[in-house]
């Protein structure tokens, strides 16, 4: 019996031939043409300046890794991801890089998550019985991922506050009541689907039993036997130091007299060398050749960033050629008057189709809306929109393609029905609090 083809197949190949009719219709054949090569040579350009925010990252969880800090993370949270995980081990490493992704995710650190989460797929892919084809863990996964768990959307909020918004952080709450939405829904759906689907469950269980054999007791050759003395002595020192530092922030700019804008603005221009620190400091203290260790983990970055080139170019050229041929703007006045009946304003379906398609092209749409008319309800509704949902086909080409994944199963409609309820959500909750 032949195995049914992924969803991403249809689609994809959809996309290409839409594009290829429209664009014989409106005349735009030499502009899709264009944009074909256009995104190819975008889609590898992308991956190569991905490379050093990988490496980078990835050497980071390497040493939290060696130090024990992932699995220190993973069992604080055991209790939630054993029931939405149950075939992946509490301590094995995948689960504690998940838990990092979403947590980078959910402050807003969008280069600290995509390589935290390229870990956690590449550590499920070692769980998986069969290579190429997506586990019930990794489509769960993706789907979480492309709900978007945020709880400081400060990229939005920052486009608001430029374009002179009188509450730039107004949509704060109804983001996270959105993306609670939309999260809530692709567990949901992935955890129905899965049980609909023929998938390799039974396989995983045994499979995982096998992976998950005196992984307790295994030691990591990169930890060293102590820490010295002189060492304790320069960390507290500097860890001294940094806290007067902020001190003397504190007392030179007045930040406790700022506005609540201006205190996310710092926070956001702390946290990553903050978090930079904390995980070399970390692996220091614990013992482990920091240096050498992360040098290990970054090797990752560079043979990823080559692994998921041919994924991206074919999503990329898809949505390229899709939005030159003018299909783009086709659907959405086909569709204008239909999406007045659920309240959304018709101009903020451009958004609603772009935003699974383009995360630069979301964000363009949005700031552009924004920066006409900050504090109209259409402002307000796009910038939740786009704080609360997230590029699917790009995390998809990226998550899957680090590991080879070619047969994504549920995956793809697990993220999409979460994509449109929280497209909805977004409508429906900025309704409430316009």
């Amino acid at each position: 019996m032949k195995d049914k083809p992924a969803a991403i197949n249809s689609i994809w190949l959809g996309m290409i031939i839409v594009a290829t009719i429209t664009a014989a219709y409106t005349g735009r054949m030499d502009a899709v043409t264009k944009a074909s090569f256009d995104s190819a040579k975008a889609a590898v350009t992308l991956a190569i300046n991905l490379i050093g925010p990988m490496a980078l990252w990835l050497g980071l969880m390497k040493v939290a890794e060696d130090g024990g800090m992932l699995r220190a993370v993973a069992r604080l949270i055991r209790p939630i991801m054993i029931r939405l995980f149950p075939q992946v081990p509490p301590d094995h490493p995948a689960m504690s890089a998940m838990i990092m992704n979403m947590s980078a995710n959910a402050l807003g650190l969008g280069n600290a998550a995509t390589p935290m989460g390229i870990k956690a797929m590449k550590e499920l892919n070692k769980l998986a019985c069969k290579k190429g084809v997506a586990t019930n863990a990794m489509c769960l996964f993706l789907a979480i991922n492309t709900s978007n768990v945020t709880l400081l959307p400060l990229g939005v909020i920052t486009v608001r506050a430029a374009a002179g918004a009188n509450r730039p952080a107004a949509i704060l709450i109804p983001t996270i009541l959105a993306t609670a939405l939309s999260t809530l829904v692709a567990i949901c759906a992935a955890k129905w689907l899965e049980k609909e689907e023929d998938g390799p469950q039974d396989e995983e269980k045994d499979i995982l039993q096998n992976n998950t054999k005196g992984q307790e007791n295994v030691e990591d050759s990169t930890l060293t036997t102590s820490v010295s003395n002189t060492g304790k002595i320069v960390i507290t020192m500097a860890l001294v130091a940094f806290l007067g530092a902020v001190a003397l922030r504190l007392y030179k700019t007045g930040m406790p007299t700022q506005t609540s804008m201006d205190c996310l603005g710092n926070l956001s221009s702390w946290l990553i060398p903050i978090l930079i620190c904390f995980f070399l400091i970390y692996g220091y203290l614990k013992g482990v050749r920091v240096y050498e260790s992360l040098t290990t983990g970054a090797k990752e970055g560079f043979e990823t960033a080559i692994m998921i080139i041919p994924y991206m170019v074919a999503i990329f050229v898809a949505i390229g050629m899709l939005r030159a041929s003018g299909a783009l703007d086709m659907f959405t006045h086909i569709l204008s008057p239909v999406v007045g009946l659920i309240g959304m304003p018709p101009e903020a379906l451009a958004m609603a189709l772009m935003r699974p398609l383009s995360g630069s092209g979301a964000f363009g749409i949005m700031s552009e809306i924004v920066s006409k008319d900050p504090d109209s309800f259409l402002s307000f509704v796009v910038s939740v929109m786009q704080g609360s949902t997230e590029t699917t086909f790009y995390v998809l080409a990226v998550y899957f393609g680090a590991v080879g994944i070619t047969k994504t199963r549920h995956a793809l409609t697990a993220a999409l029905l979460a994509d449109a309820v929280g497209i909805l959500g977004s409508v429906w909750i900025s309704r409430l609090f316009y």
